[in-house]
C-alpha cells in the first residue's frame, strides 16, 4: 500500500544506503507527509525532497540508521491525513515569498476564452490564490505551485514552444509556475517576474522551496 489521505500505510522503498523513497497515493498524500516530516526533523536527516507522488528523504547514515528514519516515517504517516489541505497554508503567515508579476502574457486573453472569463478576472483569481510550493524540478529553481482556492485545470498548448523567456508566468494543470530561465516550454503564459528564481551564488540558490507560501502581486512594467 503506499501513503495517501486515507491514512494507509506508507509503502517504503530503500534508495541506496542513505535515502528511503515513500510513495504516496497523490500529490494531496505527499503534501501531507512533508508537512508531517518538516514539523519534526530528527538528528540525521539530511533533506526531504517531495515530488508529484513520492518523497525522497536522505539521511546521514552514521548519524540515524535507515531503519530508525523508517520508524520516523511511518510514525509522521500516521499524522499525515491531520495536515492542511493540499495547496493552503496560514493566512496569518508573514513569510509567504512575494512575486511581482507583469500579467501581460502571451495566452492571457486566449487562455482567458477558452475558461469563458475575462483577463481581469483571471488575473485576479491568480493574485488572490493562497498559493504553495508543492515540489520543484523541470529546471533549477522551478515551483510547481498548488492552491486548494484555485479552481481551473488548464490545458497545456498543443505544441511547446522551442523559447520561453526567463520570468515568464504559467498555468498548466492545476499548477501554476514561473520559468527561472530560458527553455522549451508547454504552460500557458500569463505574465512576467523580474524574480530572481535562481542564484546559484545564494543561499539558498532557489527563491522557491517545497512548503513556502507564494502570493503574486500585480504590477505594470
Amino acid at each position: 500500500m503506499s501513503a495517501g489521505r486515507s491514512g494507509a500505510a506508507p509503502r517504503l522503498l530503500p534508495s541506496g544506503r542513505s535515502a528511503i523513497l515513500v510513495e504516496c497515493d497523490d500529490l494531496d498524500g505527499v503534501l501531507a507527509l512533508h508537512d508531517a516530516l518538516a514539523r519534526d526533523v530528527p538528528d540525521g536527516v539530511v533533506e526531504l525532497v517531495p515530488a508529484a507522488r513520492t518523497v525522497l528523504v536522505a539521511v546521514d547514515p552514521a548519524r540515524l540508521a535507515l531503519e530508525s528514519a523508517a520508524n520516523w516515517i511511518r510514525r509522521a504517516a500516521r499524522t499525515a491525513t491531520a495536515a492542511r489541505p493540499a495547496g493552503t497554508h496560514d493566512p496569518a503567515a508573514t513569510d509567504d515569498v512575494v512575486i511581482d508579476v507583469d500579467y501581460r502574457g502571451a495566452d492571457l486573453a486566449d487562455l482567458a476564452a477558452h475558461l469563458g472569463i475575462t483577463p481581469e478576472h483571471l488575473v485576479a483569481r491568480h493574485v488572490a490564490a493562497r498559493w504553495r510550493v508543492a515540489f520543484v524540478g523541470f529546471a533549477p529553481g522551478f515551483g510547481y505551485l498548488v492552491a486548494d482556492d484555485w479552481p481551473f485545470d488548464v490545458p497545456r498548448l498543443g505544441v511547446a514552444r522551442t523559447r520561453v523567456p526567463a520570468g515568464a508566468v504559467g498555468l498548466a494543470g492545476a499548477f501554476s509556475g514561473a520559468y527561472p530561465r530560458e527553455s522549451p516550454g508547454g504552460w500557458r503564459l500569463i505574465g512576467r517576474t523580474d524574480a530572481a528564481l535562481w542564484n546559484p551564488h545564494a543561499d539558498p540558490p532557489a527563491l522557491l522551496r517545497p512548503g513556502h507560501g507564494v502570493r503574486f502581486r500585480e504590477v505594470r512594467g
